[in-house]
């Protein structure tokens, strides 16, 4: 937490209001939530002057590229722009389609980048400069117009990385390598999953988590994905027919997107960039609902502990 829908939201909503202010500096408060590739001191020197050109998201990672601000050296990023092979490709970035493309790699931008990832409790908050601090705030950027940019994490795993100009941004965000495809790309299909899960000997919903098989998918989506598909979560992926696959393959889309629709979830600490929780806990389907009856049979939803992390199941609905 967060997971794809949670940060989709987050870019989403960075895009609609950071873009095209200068950083005139910062306040890195918490030194260790800047990633070892540059340190904390150098890392606002690059960012200052610097303005954001557009935000993306691969899978729960979050990606600004960066342009030169008004008055500063060079031109304005790419803006979009990704390159594959010997050829190129356009992504049209608008709020509503923000998702990084899997099979292209990030071109080196002439201004660098700005990488996020929030891991388990970490906030992007976009306020005005005069707000109180939160307790939390390990990182703050300063935007003209008086406005901040304040990364606010309370169990201190996430970071932040500053990606050179001209430098891939992989080979210093070095999580993005071992990704697998976006659910919403045209590589994720029925075909790409069954190859994936064929004759593992491990549980689905623990595959489920895995990023290499696809980006983004965490707990709470897991147990939501296997509940709409009908399939047990200790159920063996070798175990698995050809039409269980089929129905994980469209309820993973199906959850995801309704997660999106709803500004994702807030079970303990999620929030927008304004400060707003998400919707999609108050219609759940099993996720964090032990105890309570089932939204389709009315069973009692289960709770169990699988491969550390807490699973909901309707022992009646999935089999």
């Amino acid at each position: 937490m967060p997971e794809l829908p949670e940060v989709e939201t987050i870019c989403r909503g960075l895009n609609q209001l950071t873009l095209d202010r200068e950083i005139l500096g910062g306040d890195v408060l918490l030194h260790s939530s800047i990633a070892r590739s540059i340190s904390a001191i150098d890392f606002l020197t690059k960012l200052k002057g610097k303005s954001i050109a557009s935000w993306y998201r691969r899978g729960k990672y979050l990606l600004a590229e960066l342009s030169q601000s008004r008055g500063g050296e060079g031109e304005r990023g790419r803006g979009g722009e990704w390159e594959s092979g010997g050829g190129t490709e356009f992504l049209t970035q608008t709020p509503s389609s923000s998702l990084v493309p899997s099979s292209f790699s990030l071109l080196p931008s002439k201004a660098g980048w700005l990488g996020v990832h929030l891991r388990m409790t970490g906030q992007l908050l976009w306020v005005n400069g005069d707000e109180p601090l939160p307790k939390h705030a390990r990182v703050r950027l300063y935007f003209e117009g008086n406005q901040e940019l304040r990364f606010v994490d309370q169990r201190t795993f996430g970071q932040m990385w500053y990606v050179p100009a001209e430098t891939e941004v992989s080979s210093t965000v070095t999580g993005l390598k071992v990704l697998g495809p976006e659910p919403f790309s045209d590589e994720f299909t029925t075909e790409y999953l069954t190859r994936k899960l064929h004759r593992r000997a491990r549980p689905i919903k623990t595959a489920l988590l895995d990023q290499a098989l696809v980006a983004g998918l965490g707990n709470i989506y897991a147990d939501e994905t296997l509940f709409l598909s009908g399939v047990m979560p200790t159920t063996l992926c070798a175990d698995l027919t050809a039409e269980q696959i089929g129905r994980i393959h469209t309820a993973i889309i199906q959850v995801l997107q309704k997660a999106i629709e709803s500004g994702g979830t807030t079970f303990s600490n999620f929030l927008n960039v304004q400060g707003v929780n998400g919707n999609y806990g108050g219609v759940a389907w099993v996720y964090n609902r032990a105890g309570q009856p089932c939204r389709t049979c009315s069973t009692t939803i289960e709770r169990i502990k699988l491969a550390g992390r807490s699973t909901h199941y309707c022992p009646a609905c999935q089999k």
